[in-house]
């Protein structure tokens, strides 16, 4: 036999061999695919939560009075989210929650101003604190903690005294001493 004749006998026996390996391959894959398809829940990717914003409950809402100062409402509300150079008397506190298997929750709350007193506020129906916790522990209840002290819980702890200021010559109180920075800029 000639060198050329057994070349060609080698290709078509592995020619021969190939198509029942493809097709076992093939069909192997199929069948990973069906005996996967039930285990679909077990093998979706993780997406973590996303929280973006301040959580504002309905109690914090609750306590916004008109007449209040910025501070104030800086105090019950936190820094505000969105503030605008253009529009100096409007703060927009905004929450957004995404979950997996969960609608994404938006909560939007907007406080506008009169120079240096609150308005007037408006916004969504914002959740209670506890509410709010059910929501996100789906899986698990979690008890809220109780998040104001009692009078025996504060009792325990002892006041700390007022700091009494240096009197002057004639038993006035003296001045602050005036504080001084260094520049920002060097001397030139």
């Amino acid at each position: 036999m000639s060198v050329f004749v057994q070349a060609r006998a080698r290709a078509t026996l592995l020619a021969c061999l190939a198509v029942p390996v493809a097709a076992a391959l093939l069909a192997g894959c199929s069948s990973f695919n069906q005996a996967t398809r039930g285990m679909a829940d077990a093998l979706t990717l993780y997406k973590p939560e996303v929280v973006q914003g301040n959580f504002i409950s309905r109690e914090q809402v609750q306590a916004l009075q008109p007449g209040m100062t910025r501070l104030q409402v800086r105090d019950i509300l936190g820094t505000p989210l969105v503030t605008s150079l253009f529009h100096g008397d409007r703060w927009d506190y905004v929450f957004t929650l995404r979950r997996q298997g969960v609608a994404p929750q938006r909560y939007r709350l907007t406080v506008l101003f009169s120079g240096d007193t609150l308005e007037r506020f408006d916004g969504d129906e914002m959740p209670s604190e506890n509410e709010f916790v059910a929501r996100i522990g789906s899986q698990r209840k979690a008890k809220v903690p109780v998040l104001e002290a009692t009078e025996e819980q504060l009792a325990r702890f002892p006041q700390a005294p007022a700091p009494e200021t240096p009197a002057g010559p004639e038993g006035e109180a003296a001045a602050p001493a005036a504080t001084s920075y260094p520049p920002l800029e060097p001397a030139r």
